[in-house]
């Protein structure tokens, strides 16, 4: 079953653009990895600083590489002072029926 989840983070004032440049190069990493289907960066139309990201693991094993890949880390380490939460909020989705 694929592993699927929204990760939601809010960038701090005058931090926008460069939260918004650190995770789109990190995109890019993401999307190379074998077992990822989706990765996809949204905003909110009305609040440009809350990001909203849309991912989708082919399974539990390929989400779990995912969490070990070593981009990861430093990735986090950079962001977390640009944004207003602690870290990002995860929610993970299942489908209906």
């Amino acid at each position: 079953m694929p592993k699927t989840l929204l990760a939601e983070f809010t960038a701090r004032e005058g931090a926008r653009d460069e939260v918004a440049r650190l995770i789109l190069d990190y995109a890019e990493k993401v999307r190379e990895e074998e077992g990822n289907l989706v990765f996809d960066v949204l905003t909110k139309e009305a609040e440009p600083r809350s990001f909203w990201i849309y991912e989708v693991y082919r399974d539990e094993e390929a989400f779990q590489a995912h969490l070990e890949a070593p981009y990861g880390g430093p990735f986090n380490t950079v962001l977390a002072p640009l944004i207003e939460e602690d870290a990002s909020v995860l929610t993970f989705l299942v489908p209906v029926g």
